[in-house]
């Protein structure tokens, strides 16, 4: 097993990777939040391939369990489905002493920790993920929330969890597009500082424990700088300015790793064109993305996708925190008016 401790200034806790790690769930939420009785979320996709288990792990070790199972996709993380969680809870009669477990992608860890993080003020949260991009990614700094209809995790909190349980043999089971749009936020961390590891994946030279322990210790890294995303965490959104836009202007019919990957392509384009980027760096960063399966253009316009920029969370000030690669290994923070922003759009279009 694999372990990556998280020290994030409202609390510690450790990331574990391995294989046949979901044995050993029961026994690491009573050791870690002391809790009695547990609540799992599953999407309908995770749930009948997990799910039992899950819960068989937690029985064995002694808690009392209930289990809530939604429909999967994007669109669960909404209001109506916030609400829902928050009234099973409730209607189970789930204490701030007791825990959720959220066992499953991105979707449900993002649902389920901002439940967790706003239910009676603050029940503890362990993740589960059984996707790439969640293990890489979303299940690990505290980042929790849900969608508006105007924009992408609109509503939410920083709320750590109590444990990260990192099963590698869930990923077995995962359709090949999930795993390629994991892929996405592998190469993120790849181009934002580590040349190592982009070596890596274009030799295909890949162990799955080793490439998660990897992209969670350079996360523990940032969250422990800057836990709530005000400087050095915002390199994190790297591809995903660009990126939110475009799943945003989809209906979500893009997964959150694709956008990311076509927002990557866009602002490595427009790096090089602002002569920020070496040709050859935003060419292999693409080629990287497309050996992995990875959409790197889109159809939408510069005006269209721009209606959505605006929406962008992170605008602060009038200003957007652009992720800009420098080389592959190094990226910055430009700080951007919106209306710079929309040349940085074309560019990227390009």
């Amino acid at each position: 097993m694999r372990c990556v401790t998280v020290n994030a200034p409202s609390g510690s806790y450790e990331v574990r990777i391995g294989a046949g790690l979901l044995e050993s769930l029961g026994a690491g939420v009573r050791a870690c939040t002391g809790a009695k009785r547990c609540a799992v979320i599953a999407g309908e996709n995770v749930f009948p391939l997990y799910g039992e288990r899950a819960l068989g792990s937690l029985r064995s070790a002694g808690l009392e369990t209930a289990s809530l199972v939604f429909p999967a996709g994007e669109a669960t993380k909404c209001l109506r489905r916030y609400g829902e969680l928050l009234e099973f809870l409730a209607a189970n009669r789930f204490t701030r002493s007791d825990c959720v477990v959220a066992l499953g992608g991105g979707v449900t860890g993002d649902l389920s920790g901002f439940a967790a993080a706003t239910y009676q003020r603050g029940i503890a949260c362990v993740q589960v993920p059984t996707t790439l991009l969640a293990a890489v990614d979303s299940s690990v700094g505290g980042k929790t929330a849900i969608d508006l209809p105007q924009g992408k995790n609109q509503v939410g909190a920083f709320y750590q969890p109590a444990l990260v349980l990192c099963d590698t043999d869930t990923l077995n089971t995962l359709p090949g597009r999930e795993l390629r749009a994991g892929f996405a936020e592998v190469v993120k961390y790849a181009v934002l500082g580590d040349r190592a590891l982009f070596e890596k994946l274009r030799k295909d030279d890949i162990e799955p424990g080793e490439v998660i322990e990897t992209c969670v210790r350079r996360k523990a890294e940032i969250v422990a700088e800057d836990e709530r995303d005000t400087g050095r965490r915002r390199l994190l959104n790297l591809g995903h300015t660009f990126g939110h836009a475009v799943e945003s202007r989809s209906a979500y019919a893009l997964l959150h790793g694709e956008a990311v990957a076509v927002g990557m392509a866009m602002i490595c384009r427009a790096a090089c064109a602002e002569g920020l980027l070496a040709p050859d760096d935003r060419d292999a960063v693409i080629a990287l993305l497309r050996a992995f399966g990875l959409p790197t253009e889109t159809a939408y316009s510069a005006d269209e996708l721009y209606d959505a920029l605006l929406l962008d969370k992170k605008i602060s000030g009038g200003r957007l925190h652009l992720i800009v690669p420098r080389a592959i290994g190094s990226c910055d923070i430009l700080p951007l008016t919106a209306e710079e922003a929309y040349k940085w759009l074309e560019a990227g279009l390009r």
